[in-house]
Protein backbone atom coordinates (compact mmCIF):
# COMPACT_ATOMS: atom_id res chain seq x y z
CA UNK A 1 0.00 0.00 0.00
CA UNK A 2 1.55 3.36 -1.12
CA UNK A 3 1.76 5.77 1.87
CA UNK A 4 1.42 9.53 0.87
CA UNK A 5 3.69 12.17 3.20
CA UNK A 6 1.80 15.06 3.79
CA UNK A 7 3.20 18.16 2.63
CA UNK A 8 3.96 21.31 4.87
CA UNK A 9 1.45 24.44 4.92
CA UNK A 10 -0.94 21.10 3.64
CA UNK A 11 -4.44 21.43 5.99
CA UNK A 12 -5.24 19.98 8.45
CA UNK A 13 -2.28 22.30 10.15
CA UNK A 14 -0.82 20.29 13.00
CA UNK A 15 2.24 20.72 15.25
CA UNK A 16 4.90 21.45 12.49
CA UNK A 17 3.12 23.88 11.32
CA UNK A 18 2.81 25.75 14.45
CA UNK A 19 5.90 25.36 15.44
CA UNK A 20 7.31 27.57 12.26
CA UNK A 21 4.71 29.74 12.85
CA UNK A 22 5.50 30.56 16.52
CA UNK A 23 9.74 30.14 15.65
CA UNK A 24 8.47 32.80 12.89
CA UNK A 25 7.12 35.12 15.53
CA UNK A 26 9.98 35.23 17.95
CA UNK A 27 12.29 35.72 14.88
CA UNK A 28 10.29 39.08 14.10
CA UNK A 29 10.46 39.88 17.42
CA UNK A 30 14.86 39.42 18.10
CA UNK A 31 14.69 41.42 14.45
CA UNK A 32 12.23 43.85 15.72
CA UNK A 33 14.52 44.11 19.15
CA UNK A 34 17.32 44.87 16.90
CA UNK A 35 15.90 47.59 14.85
CA UNK A 36 13.70 49.69 17.74
CA UNK A 37 15.21 48.11 21.34
CA UNK A 38 12.66 47.01 23.65
CA UNK A 39 8.75 47.36 23.44
CA UNK A 40 7.83 50.85 24.73
CA UNK A 41 4.66 49.94 27.07
CA UNK A 42 4.54 53.62 27.63
CA UNK A 43 2.68 53.83 24.52
CA UNK A 44 -0.18 51.45 26.05
CA UNK A 45 -1.39 53.93 28.64
CA UNK A 46 -4.95 54.67 29.00
CA UNK A 47 -6.97 54.97 26.67
CA UNK A 48 -4.75 53.27 24.06
CA UNK A 49 -4.66 49.91 26.03
CA UNK A 50 -8.66 49.98 26.10
CA UNK A 51 -8.96 51.01 22.58
CA UNK A 52 -6.47 48.13 21.46
CA UNK A 53 -8.51 45.80 24.15
CA UNK A 54 -11.57 46.32 22.56
CA UNK A 55 -9.68 45.56 19.02
CA UNK A 56 -8.63 41.91 20.55
CA UNK A 57 -12.39 41.36 21.68
CA UNK A 58 -13.52 42.38 18.17
CA UNK A 59 -11.02 40.20 16.16
CA UNK A 60 -11.55 37.19 18.23
CA UNK A 61 -15.31 37.84 18.12
CA UNK A 62 -15.04 37.03 14.20
CA UNK A 63 -14.06 33.40 15.03
CA UNK A 64 -17.62 32.96 15.61
CA UNK A 65 -18.26 33.72 11.89
CA UNK A 66 -15.34 31.90 10.54
CA UNK A 67 -14.66 29.14 12.79
CA UNK A 68 -15.29 26.03 10.32
CA UNK A 69 -12.20 27.87 8.03
CA UNK A 70 -9.25 25.62 8.48
CA UNK A 71 -6.79 28.40 9.33
CA UNK A 72 -9.42 29.51 12.16
CA UNK A 73 -9.78 25.45 13.18
CA UNK A 74 -6.03 25.62 13.67
CA UNK A 75 -5.98 28.90 15.84
CA UNK A 76 -7.79 27.32 18.12
CA UNK A 77 -6.46 24.02 18.32
CA UNK A 78 -4.23 22.18 20.42
CA UNK A 79 -1.11 22.01 18.61
CA UNK A 80 -0.95 25.82 18.20
CA UNK A 81 -1.51 26.24 22.13
CA UNK A 82 0.66 23.70 22.77
CA UNK A 83 3.40 25.61 20.93
CA UNK A 84 2.71 28.64 22.20
CA UNK A 85 2.72 27.22 25.94
CA UNK A 86 6.13 25.59 25.42
CA UNK A 87 6.96 29.05 23.80
CA UNK A 88 6.21 31.19 27.16
CA UNK A 89 7.97 28.49 29.18
CA UNK A 90 10.90 28.53 27.29
CA UNK A 91 11.06 32.71 27.44
CA UNK A 92 10.25 32.54 31.43
CA UNK A 93 13.26 29.55 31.73
CA UNK A 94 15.60 32.05 29.85
CA UNK A 95 14.24 34.80 32.15
CA UNK A 96 14.58 33.09 35.36
CA UNK A 97 18.07 32.21 34.10
CA UNK A 98 19.02 35.75 33.13
CA UNK A 99 19.96 38.88 35.58
CA UNK A 100 16.94 41.27 35.20
CA UNK A 101 17.41 44.44 34.78
CA UNK A 102 14.57 47.68 36.07
CA UNK A 103 15.88 49.72 33.29
CA UNK A 104 17.90 49.43 30.32
CA UNK A 105 21.93 50.00 31.02
CA UNK A 106 23.96 49.53 27.67
CA UNK A 107 27.11 48.79 27.43
CA UNK A 108 26.62 45.78 30.46
CA UNK A 109 26.00 42.00 29.29
CA UNK A 110 25.68 43.06 25.64
CA UNK A 111 24.22 40.14 24.34
CA UNK A 112 21.32 39.76 26.93
CA UNK A 113 21.13 43.77 26.16
CA UNK A 114 20.62 43.28 22.31
CA UNK A 115 18.45 40.10 22.60
CA UNK A 116 16.09 41.64 25.23
CA UNK A 117 16.80 38.88 27.85
CA UNK A 118 17.51 41.45 30.67
CA UNK A 119 14.16 43.14 30.49
CA UNK A 120 12.22 39.56 29.01
CA UNK A 121 9.02 41.04 29.65
CA UNK A 122 9.84 44.47 27.70
CA UNK A 123 11.44 42.32 24.67
CA UNK A 124 9.79 42.02 21.26
CA UNK A 125 9.45 38.06 21.40
CA UNK A 126 7.77 37.50 24.51
CA UNK A 127 5.36 40.91 23.63
CA UNK A 128 4.74 38.82 20.41
CA UNK A 129 4.26 35.69 21.78
CA UNK A 130 2.03 37.04 24.57
CA UNK A 131 -0.57 38.81 22.16
CA UNK A 132 -1.05 35.32 20.27
CA UNK A 133 -1.77 33.38 23.03
CA UNK A 134 -4.10 36.09 23.96
CA UNK A 135 -6.01 36.39 20.74
CA UNK A 136 -5.66 32.30 20.30
CA UNK A 137 -6.84 31.71 23.96
CA UNK A 138 -9.59 34.10 23.05
CA UNK A 139 -10.56 32.48 19.51
CA UNK A 140 -10.61 29.36 21.48
CA UNK A 141 -13.06 30.68 23.88
CA UNK A 142 -15.55 32.53 21.55
CA UNK A 143 -15.71 29.12 19.85
CA UNK A 144 -16.63 26.80 23.17
CA UNK A 145 -19.31 29.68 23.32
CA UNK A 146 -20.85 28.99 20.29
CA UNK A 147 -23.18 27.01 20.69
CA UNK A 148 -23.57 27.69 24.58
CA UNK A 149 -23.44 24.50 26.79
CA UNK A 150 -24.07 25.10 30.63
CA UNK A 151 -21.85 21.70 30.77
CA UNK A 152 -19.27 23.61 30.34
CA UNK A 153 -19.32 25.91 32.79
CA UNK A 154 -16.16 24.60 34.19
CA UNK A 155 -14.02 25.13 30.79
CA UNK A 156 -16.33 28.87 30.72
CA UNK A 157 -14.24 29.85 34.17
CA UNK A 158 -10.75 28.29 33.69
CA UNK A 159 -10.43 29.95 30.34
CA UNK A 160 -11.81 33.21 30.56
CA UNK A 161 -10.18 33.58 34.02
CA UNK A 162 -6.80 32.89 32.46
CA UNK A 163 -8.03 35.42 29.93
CA UNK A 164 -8.52 37.99 31.58
CA UNK A 165 -5.61 37.52 33.84
CA UNK A 166 -3.56 37.46 31.01
CA UNK A 167 -5.06 40.76 29.27
CA UNK A 168 -5.53 42.97 32.76
CA UNK A 169 -1.47 41.81 33.57
CA UNK A 170 0.12 42.78 30.48
CA UNK A 171 -1.96 45.31 29.34
CA UNK A 172 -2.32 46.48 32.59
CA UNK A 173 1.25 47.11 32.83
CA UNK A 174 1.34 50.57 31.25
CA UNK A 175 -0.56 51.72 33.60
CA UNK A 176 0.91 50.52 36.79
CA UNK A 177 2.99 53.08 38.57
CA UNK A 178 5.47 53.45 40.97
CA UNK A 179 6.19 55.84 43.54
CA UNK A 180 8.68 56.51 46.75
CA UNK A 181 7.42 59.25 50.00
CA UNK A 182 8.98 60.68 52.39
CA UNK A 183 6.77 61.31 55.23
CA UNK A 184 7.88 63.27 58.39
CA UNK A 185 6.28 62.20 61.27
CA UNK A 186 3.52 64.83 62.49
CA UNK A 187 3.54 65.69 58.92
CA UNK A 188 1.19 64.93 55.91
CA UNK A 189 2.61 64.65 52.71
CA UNK A 190 1.03 64.24 49.24
CA UNK A 191 4.05 64.95 46.98
CA UNK A 192 6.25 61.78 45.97
CA UNK A 193 8.94 61.23 43.43
CA UNK A 194 8.12 58.70 40.25
CA UNK A 195 10.16 55.96 38.44
CA UNK A 196 12.03 59.08 36.49
CA UNK A 197 12.55 60.55 39.54
CA UNK A 198 9.87 63.71 38.92
CA UNK A 199 8.28 65.08 41.85
CA UNK A 200 4.51 64.97 41.55
CA UNK A 201 1.85 65.55 43.36
CA UNK A 202 -0.89 62.37 44.23
CA UNK A 203 -4.48 62.27 44.87
CA UNK A 204 -3.68 60.44 48.56
CA UNK A 205 -1.91 61.70 51.46
CA UNK A 206 -0.32 59.95 54.03
CA UNK A 207 0.64 61.55 57.56
CA UNK A 208 3.31 59.84 59.80
CA UNK A 209 2.03 59.33 63.56
CA UNK A 210 4.62 57.73 64.69
CA UNK A 211 7.65 55.28 63.69
CA UNK A 212 9.21 52.72 66.07
CA UNK A 213 11.49 49.90 65.65
CA UNK A 214 12.47 47.04 67.69
CA UNK A 215 16.10 45.57 67.56
CA UNK A 216 17.93 42.40 67.77
CA UNK A 217 20.79 42.10 70.11
CA UNK A 218 24.48 43.31 68.72
CA UNK A 219 27.29 41.02 68.59
CA UNK A 220 30.58 41.70 69.74
CA UNK A 221 33.62 40.95 68.45
CA UNK A 222 37.38 41.58 68.86
CA UNK A 223 38.87 44.61 66.14
CA UNK A 224 42.39 46.02 65.54
CA UNK A 225 42.68 49.60 67.33
CA UNK A 226 44.10 51.16 64.42
CA UNK A 227 42.32 49.97 61.48
CA UNK A 228 39.41 48.74 62.93
CA UNK A 229 38.82 45.39 61.15
CA UNK A 230 37.26 42.86 63.04
CA UNK A 231 39.88 40.05 63.73
CA UNK A 232 40.63 37.30 62.62
CA UNK A 233 41.07 39.36 59.21
CA UNK A 234 40.12 36.45 57.19
CA UNK A 235 37.30 35.13 58.96
CA UNK A 236 35.90 37.84 61.57
CA UNK A 237 34.79 35.88 64.57
CA UNK A 238 31.55 37.63 66.21
CA UNK A 239 30.00 36.61 70.28
CA UNK A 240 25.95 37.10 69.83
CA UNK A 241 25.21 38.65 73.63
CA UNK A 242 22.43 36.07 74.71
CA UNK A 243 21.66 36.00 78.07
CA UNK A 244 21.14 32.17 77.50
CA UNK A 245 24.88 31.81 76.34
CA UNK A 246 26.91 33.94 77.68
CA UNK A 247 29.66 32.16 77.23
CA UNK A 248 32.24 31.88 74.23
CA UNK A 249 35.44 32.73 72.65
CA UNK A 250 36.86 35.41 70.74
CA UNK A 251 39.94 36.16 69.28
CA UNK A 252 41.31 33.31 72.16
CA UNK A 253 39.55 35.40 74.59
CA UNK A 254 36.99 33.82 76.89
CA UNK A 255 33.92 35.91 77.05
CA UNK A 256 31.41 36.11 79.65
CA UNK A 257 28.24 38.25 79.08
CA UNK A 258 27.54 39.69 83.03
CA UNK A 259 24.85 41.91 82.16
CA UNK A 260 22.93 43.12 79.37
CA UNK A 261 20.53 46.22 78.94
CA UNK A 262 18.94 46.61 75.53
CA UNK A 263 17.51 49.99 76.29
CA UNK A 264 20.33 51.46 77.60
CA UNK A 265 21.96 55.44 78.51
CA UNK A 266 24.77 55.87 79.68
CA UNK A 267 24.74 56.66 83.75
CA UNK A 268 28.55 58.10 83.96
CA UNK A 269 31.52 57.75 82.01
CA UNK A 270 31.70 54.10 82.34
CA UNK A 271 28.68 53.18 84.14
CA UNK A 272 24.69 52.44 82.02
CA UNK A 273 21.40 51.98 83.29
CA UNK A 274 17.79 51.20 81.63
CA UNK A 275 15.92 54.26 80.22
CA UNK A 276 13.39 53.37 77.44
CA UNK A 277 13.41 56.36 75.16
CA UNK A 278 14.37 56.53 71.57
CA UNK A 279 17.85 57.82 72.34
CA UNK A 280 19.05 54.49 74.47
CA UNK A 281 21.47 52.11 73.13
CA UNK A 282 22.12 48.35 73.58
CA UNK A 283 24.92 47.73 76.15
CA UNK A 284 26.71 44.85 77.93
CA UNK A 285 29.33 44.41 80.64
CA UNK A 286 31.15 41.28 79.64
CA UNK A 287 34.42 39.79 81.09
CA UNK A 288 37.26 38.93 78.97
CA UNK A 289 39.67 36.29 79.95
CA UNK A 290 43.02 35.40 78.04
CA UNK A 291 43.91 31.43 79.29
CA UNK A 292 47.51 31.78 77.96
CA UNK A 293 48.47 34.71 79.55
CA UNK A 294 45.95 34.90 82.32
CA UNK A 295 45.06 38.40 81.90
CA UNK A 296 41.52 39.77 82.55
CA UNK A 297 39.71 42.54 81.33
CA UNK A 298 36.09 43.51 82.50
CA UNK A 299 34.00 46.46 81.28
CA UNK A 300 31.29 48.16 79.53
CA UNK A 301 30.88 47.57 75.47
CA UNK A 302 28.21 49.78 73.68
CA UNK A 303 27.90 50.15 70.19
CA UNK A 304 26.24 53.80 70.67
CA UNK A 305 24.38 55.33 68.25
CA UNK A 306 23.42 59.21 66.54
CA UNK A 307 22.64 60.37 70.58
CA UNK A 308 25.70 58.57 72.64
CA UNK A 309 29.17 57.29 71.97
CA UNK A 310 29.98 54.10 71.76
CA UNK A 311 32.05 52.41 74.59
CA UNK A 312 35.21 49.73 74.32
CA UNK A 313 36.83 47.07 76.49
CA UNK A 314 40.46 47.52 75.51
CA UNK A 315 42.17 44.44 75.80
CA UNK A 316 45.67 45.62 75.42
CA UNK A 317 47.72 48.60 72.84
CA UNK A 318 46.55 46.46 70.24
CA UNK A 319 42.95 45.20 70.25
CA UNK A 320 39.77 46.02 72.06
CA UNK A 321 36.59 44.11 72.15
CA UNK A 322 33.68 46.60 70.11
CA UNK A 323 29.82 45.51 69.72
CA UNK A 324 28.36 45.78 66.18
CA UNK A 325 25.43 47.75 65.26
CA UNK A 326 21.93 46.23 66.30
CA UNK A 327 20.53 44.70 63.28
CA UNK A 328 16.50 45.97 63.08
CA UNK A 329 14.27 42.67 63.94
CA UNK A 330 10.78 44.92 62.86
CA UNK A 331 9.87 48.58 62.23
CA UNK A 332 6.56 50.30 62.45
CA UNK A 333 5.02 53.06 59.97
CA UNK A 334 1.47 54.05 62.15
CA UNK A 335 0.11 56.33 59.29
CA UNK A 336 -3.26 58.02 58.43
CA UNK A 337 -3.93 57.47 54.79
CA UNK A 338 -5.91 60.20 52.82
CA UNK A 339 -8.02 59.61 50.01
CA UNK A 340 -10.29 62.42 47.99
CA UNK A 341 -14.03 61.73 48.60
CA UNK A 342 -13.05 58.79 51.09
CA UNK A 343 -12.34 60.17 54.41
CA UNK A 344 -9.35 59.15 56.44
CA UNK A 345 -7.96 55.63 57.83
CA UNK A 346 -5.84 54.67 60.70
CA UNK A 347 -3.01 51.75 59.52
CA UNK A 348 0.26 50.10 60.24
CA UNK A 349 2.67 49.25 57.60
CA UNK A 350 5.55 46.85 58.35
CA UNK A 351 7.88 44.65 55.88
CA UNK A 352 5.60 42.36 54.04
CA UNK A 353 2.51 43.76 55.43
CA UNK A 354 1.40 46.52 52.69
CA UNK A 355 -2.02 48.12 53.27
CA UNK A 356 -4.56 48.50 50.21
CA UNK A 357 -6.39 51.48 49.54
CA UNK A 358 -8.36 51.70 46.27
CA UNK A 359 -6.30 51.22 43.28
CA UNK A 360 -3.31 52.14 45.66
CA UNK A 361 -1.16 48.98 47.51
CA UNK A 362 0.85 51.37 50.18
CA UNK A 363 4.11 49.49 51.44
CA UNK A 364 6.64 49.99 54.00
CA UNK A 365 9.91 50.80 51.95
CA UNK A 366 12.54 52.40 54.83
CA UNK A 367 13.66 55.31 57.08
CA UNK A 368 16.88 57.25 58.00
CA UNK A 369 18.91 53.89 58.41
CA UNK A 370 21.70 56.24 60.44
CA UNK A 371 18.99 57.08 62.96
CA UNK A 372 17.81 53.95 63.19
CA UNK A 373 14.82 54.07 65.53
CA UNK A 374 15.27 57.27 66.16
CA UNK A 375 14.77 58.02 62.96
CA UNK A 376 12.10 60.91 62.29
CA UNK A 377 10.60 59.49 58.66
CA UNK A 378 10.07 56.69 56.80
CA UNK A 379 9.87 56.07 53.25
CA UNK A 380 7.22 54.45 51.79
CA UNK A 381 6.43 53.23 48.27
CA UNK A 382 2.52 53.66 46.66
CA UNK A 383 1.66 51.48 43.73
CA UNK A 384 -1.12 52.28 41.44
CA UNK A 385 -2.79 49.85 39.89
CA UNK A 386 -6.29 50.04 38.44
CA UNK A 387 -6.34 46.99 36.45
CA UNK A 388 -5.81 44.96 40.35
CA UNK A 389 -9.72 44.18 40.28
CA UNK A 390 -9.65 43.06 36.81
CA UNK A 391 -6.66 40.62 37.75
CA UNK A 392 -8.26 39.06 41.13
CA UNK A 393 -10.91 38.22 39.23
CA UNK A 394 -9.23 36.09 36.93
CA UNK A 395 -6.96 34.70 39.32
CA UNK A 396 -10.52 33.64 41.22
CA UNK A 397 -12.34 32.61 37.77
CA UNK A 398 -9.11 30.77 36.95
CA UNK A 399 -9.58 28.73 40.30
CA UNK A 400 -12.78 28.05 40.76
CA UNK A 401 -12.74 26.46 37.11
CA UNK A 402 -10.07 24.35 37.77
CA UNK A 403 -11.59 22.58 40.59
CA UNK A 404 -15.04 22.78 38.57
CA UNK A 405 -12.72 21.00 36.05
CA UNK A 406 -11.46 18.37 38.05
CA UNK A 407 -14.56 18.00 39.99
CA UNK A 408 -16.39 17.26 36.54
CA UNK A 409 -13.84 14.48 35.62
CA UNK A 410 -13.98 12.73 38.88
CA UNK A 411 -17.60 12.52 37.89
CA UNK A 412 -17.17 11.40 34.87
CA UNK A 413 -14.57 8.61 35.31
CA UNK A 414 -16.99 7.49 38.08
CA UNK A 415 -19.56 7.19 35.67
CA UNK A 416 -17.35 5.20 33.48
CA UNK A 417 -16.53 3.07 36.51
CA UNK A 418 -20.01 2.16 37.35
CA UNK A 419 -20.81 1.62 34.00
CA UNK A 420 -18.25 -1.00 33.37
Amino acid sequence: MEHRTRMMWQHPWRYRESIAFVAGIVVVGMLLQFATCEFAFDLLRSPVNLILGAGIVAIVAIVAVFRRNPVFAWFTDVPLSVTLIASLLLLGLVMGLTPQASTRVSGERLLTFVLGFDRMTHSWPFVLVYLTTLFSLGALIVKRLFPFRKSDYGFYLNHIGLWLLLFAAGLGAADMERYLMKVYEGEVEWRATDSRDRTVELPIAIELNDFYMEEYPPSLTVIDRQTGQSMPEKRPEFFPLEVKRPKGMLFGWEIELKSYIHDAVRNSDSTYHEVHMPGSSPAAYVSAYHPQTGERREGWVCPGNVSQLYMVLNLDSAYCIAATRPEPKRFVSDIRVYRKGEGTVDTQLEVNKPYRAGAWMIYQHGYDNLAGKMSNFSTVELIYDPWFPAVYAGIIMLAAGSVCMLWIGNRARRKEEENV
